[in-house]
C-alpha cells in the first residue's frame, strides 16, 4: 500500500485573498533560455540513449549559466560585440561498453536547435558561444540505472508541491506572456522581442500588469518611433479578454523609460533578449513547471530543468505533484483547491514515494469524508502509470518553464 495522505486545508483559497502576486519570465528571458536549453539537452540525449542502447542512461544537465554577451545599440541596428556563453553542466553518460557518446556535441547542436526555433534574431553560430562542461556520473547515481525492476530508485531524497487550479490572476500573467511571444502577435509588432517578464498584482479586485518587453533596435528608428510602438501595443493589450475576471486592468510597459533620453532611457537590444548585452541567466532561477512563479503558493527547492527524466524525483515528482493536482480537482467536484506533496527516499522506486499528502480547500457543500478514498484512488492510479508519465516527460510532452 502507498502512503497516500489526505486532509483538509483549512485557508482562504488563494483568489479569494485579498492581494495575489504572480510573475513570469518569457520565452527570450535569460533564465528561461537556460531552462529551456537544458531540458532540451536532456530530452535529445534521452532519444539518443533510448535509440542507440535501448533505455535511458545516467545524466543531469541542471546546472547552466547563460553569460550575457556586449552589444553596440542603434536605432536602425546595432550589433553584438562580444557573443554570449552558455555553460552546460553536471553529468552524462558517456561511454557504454567501449561505444563512446559524442555528449558534447549532442549538447551543443540541441542548444542551437532550440535557439534557432525560439529566438528569431538570435544566431546560434555567431552570437553564442558553447563551454560543455559535463563530465561522467558518480558511480552510486550510475548504478541506479543499472538495477533491475521496471522503474528506477529515486536518486536523491527531496520533495515537491504542486496545486490546481489557477487563479484567474494567473491565467492572465500566463495568458498574457503567450500573446505577446506569439506568431500572430511578431507579425504584427515584430520590434518586440522575445525577452518578457510580467509582474501582476491583484489587490481589490483589480489587477495591474507590469511588462518589461526588450524592443529590437533594427526594428526602431528613433526614440519617437519606440514610444509611438510602445503605445500601441498597450493599446493592443487593452483588447484582450480577461473573462470579467477583474474590476479594473491596468498594463505597463516598460517603466523605467525617460523621454529625451535617446537610447539611454530606453528598453533596446540587439537580438531581443537582455542577454545580449546585460543580463545573464541561470537554471533554476526562472518559472516553476507551470509556467509561472506564484508568490502566494507552496513551491519546492528543485530546479526541474534538465534533469533526468526516470530517476530524479527534483523533475518527476515537480511536475508529476501538478498532474495529479490537475487530476483531481477535474474528476472530484465540489473542490476549491489542491495541493499535493511528494516526498521521495533515495534508492526507493519513484512509483512509491516516502509521502504522498493529498491537501485539498472544500467548497462549502462538500464534506472531505465522503471524498477523501476518491482522491486516494486517483494519487495510486497516477502512481500506477508513471511508467507511461516517465515516457511522455523524456520525449518532452510536459513544459518544464
Amino acid at each position: 500500500m502507498r502512503n497516500i495522505i489526505v486532509e483538509e486545508l483549512k485557508q482562504t483559497p488563494t483568489q479569494e485573498q485579498r492581494v495575489e502576486i504572480v510573475e513570469r519570465k518569457g520565452i527570450g528571458h535569460p533564465d528561461t533560455i537556460c531552462d529551456s536549453i537544458m531540458n532540451k539537452i536532456s530530452i535529445e540525449l534521452s532519444d539518443f540513449y533510448l535509440k542507440k542502447f535501448g533505455e535511458i542512461l545516467h545524466h543531469n544537465i541542471d546546472k547552466g549559466l547563460l553569460a550575457a554577451g556586449e552589444t553596440e545599440v542603434k536605432f536602425g541596428g546595432g550589433k553584438v560585440t562580444k557573443p554570449m556563453l552558455l555553460i552546460v553542466g553536471d553529468r552524462a553518460t558517456f561511454l557504454v561498453e567501449k561505444i563512446g557518446i559524442p555528449v558534447k556535441d549532442i549538447s551543443i547542436e540541441s542548444a542551437k536547435k532550440w535557439i534557432k526555433e525560439n529566438l528569431r534574431f538570435v544566431d546560434p553560430d555567431k552570437h553564442v558561444k558553447y563551454q560543455v562542461e559535463l563530465k561522467q556520473g558518480s558511480a552510486a547515481l550510475t548504478d541506479i540505472f543499472k538495477r533491475k525492476g521496471e522503474m528506477k530508485g529515486a536518486n536523491d531524497t527531496s520533495a515537491a508541491v504542486g496545486y490546481a487550479p489557477l487563479t484567474p490572476t494567473e491565467k492572465a500573467v500566463l495568458g498574457t506572456e503567450r500573446f505577446l511571444n506569439s506568431k500572430k502577435f511578431k507579425k504584427e509588432f515584430p520590434e518586440s522581442g522575445e525577452d518578457i517578464k510580467i509582474m501582476g498584482s491583484r489587490s481589490n479586485g483589480n489587477l495591474d500588469l507590469t511588462i518589461a518587453m526588450a524592443f529590437v533596435d533594427k526594428l526602431v528608428k528613433s526614440e519617437k518611433d519606440y514610444f509611438r510602438s510602445k503605445e500601441e501595443i498597450l493599446e493592443r493589450l487593452k483588447e484582450l479578454d480577461m473573462n470579467n475576471s477583474f474590476k479594473n486592468v491596468n498594463f505597463s510597459i516598460n517603466t523605467l523609460d525617460k523621454t529625451g533620453r535617446g537610447i539611454d532611457g530606453i528598453y533596446l537590444t540587439v537580438t531581443g533578449t537582455s542577454a545580449d548585452g546585460a543580463d545573464s541567466g541561470q537554471v533554476g532561477r526562472g518559472n516553476r513547471v507551470n509556467g509561472l512563479i506564484s508568490l502566494n503558493r507552496p513551491a519546492g527547492s528543485e530546479a526541474a530543468a534538465g534533469k533526468n527524466p526516470v530517476s530524479h524525483v527534483g523533475k518527476i515528482y515537480n511536475v508529476l505533484s501538478f498532474k495529479i493536482a490537475n487530476e483531481i480537482f477535474a474528476r472530484i467536484s465540489g473542490l476549491k483547491e489542491v495541493y499535493v506533496w511528494m516526498l521521495s527516499q533515495i534508492g526507493q522506486s519513484i512509483d512509491e514515494p516516502k509521502i504522498v499528502a493529498a491537501q485539498v480547500v472544500p467548497g462549502d457543500q462538500t464534506s472531505i469524508e465522503k471524498i477523501k478514498r476518491e482522491i486516494a484512488e486517483v494519487v495510486d492510479s497516477e502512481l500506477s502509470n508513471l511508467n507511461q508519465f516517465v515516457n511522455d516527460l523524456a520525449k518532452g510532452k510536459y513544459s518544464i518553464c
